[in-house]
């Protein structure tokens, strides 16, 4: 066993005899360490192995590890539906071993960790949890594969760093890009609103709900026959709304809900909605203006759109450079464990009442 793993191993135990207080910041911990569990030779023939890459192993321990930080960070303490925890097992294991890459890349370019901020990152560390006792007396044992860890995160950073930054693209490259991506530079429709809401539970019986619709109605009647909006907004409407009668300014397309948004789209400026079940009741709905789709011109968003491409440019060179490293490097990755993509996701029951 690698001096990293047993430094895991020993987390485990101190894990189980630590008090609560220290099991957010533990959880957190075996996340840090879990990499550093990486084997850098051949694993006694008892170690299990989830991957080979190249040289390297990484075992099954070390990715157990990794995915349960994993797990909890994504999934909290709920059971997560099968489709998504096979796709996060694929996606821990494919960080793992481009990790593995990334630290040789690293080491073939002579990259250094940043001691000195390392160094503030373990002084927190010691400043948070000075006055515990068990980090006291388990310091020892943690410090080294926490300080391992920080390094290998420190040169991958800036090897990432390094790759990303591209040449600023040229005035063609650019147009270009505003060409093939003009939705990144449309302004969405909007549409000015005002709205009454009739709050209703979600889980309330369908009496309620039906009752609310009718009184929506109701409600419709009296303003397209000349009763005041905003009168009534601060009267009925359980929105935040209500204290400006009912007007909710300009929205774009997207931020209303989908049922909000399909009565919108069938209606004139000035005109009043029928009722419309939503999440949170029952809404009367008056469009005051509608705002069409405006695409910019690439002088007015140059700027924007240079920023753009060259994020996109540098996102492209790391994933240039992944793809590069797995090509050159003999990589098997044991994938007995993993539940099927197919798994079906499980969704939620309606409710009965």
């Amino acid at each position: 066993m690698t001096p990293a793993l047993a430094g895991v191993c020993i987390l485990g135990v101190a894990l189980r005899a630590w008090n609560s207080r220290l099991t957010a910041w533990a959880a957190g911990l075996i996340g840090l360490l879990s990499a550093a569990a990486i084997a850098q030779a051949q694993p006694k023939p008892s170690d299990a192995v989830f991957a080979r890459v190249g040289e390297v192993v990484i075992t099954r321990q070390a990715y157990d590890e990794a995915y349960a930080s994993a797990a909890r960070s994504k999934f909290y303490h709920g059971k997560p539906p099968e489709a998504e925890v096979a796709r996060l097992q694929r996606e821990v294991g494919d960080t793992l071993v481009n990790d593995v890459l990334l630290l040789a890349e690293a080491k073939r370019r002579k990259l250094q960790p940043d001691h000195a901020d390392i160094a503030k990152q373990i002084d927190a560390y010691e400043a948070k949890y000075r006055n515990s006792p068990m980090w006291q007396s388990n310091k020892a044992k943690l410090l080294p594969p926490l300080k391992k860890k920080l390094e290998e995160q420190s040169v991958i950073a800036q090897l990432r760093e390094t790759v990303r930054k591209v040449p600023e693209p040229t005035e063609r490259q650019v147009q270009a890009y505003y060409e093939t991506h003009k939705d990144k530079f449309t302004e969405p429709e909007q549409v000015k609103v005002a709205m009454i809401l009739l709050k209703v539970d979600p889980s309330s019986p369908k009496s309620k709900w039906d009752a609310a619709i009718a009184e929506g109605g109701a409600i419709a009647k009296r303003l397209r026959t000349g009763s005041d909006f905003s009168s009534l907004a601060r009267v009925h409407s359980g929105d935040e709304s209500a204290k400006k009668g009912g007007d909710m300014g300009y929205l774009h397309r997207g931020m209303l809900p989908e049922a909000a948004q399909e009565a919108l789209d069938k209606m004139q400026a000035g005109t009043i909605s029928d009722p419309v079940r939503l999440l949170e009741g029952v809404a009367v709905f008056r469009l005051d203006d509608r705002k069409l789709s405006k695409l910019n011109p690439l002088a007015a968003v140059r700027e924007r759109a240079g920023d753009l491409l060259q994020r996109d440019l540098g996102d492209q060179a790391w994933t240039d450079l992944l793809a590069r490293l797995r090509k050159a490097t003999p990589t098997k990755i044991d994938e007995t464990h993993f539940l099927p993509l197919g798994a079906p996701v499980a969704t939620a029951k309606p409710n009965s009442k």
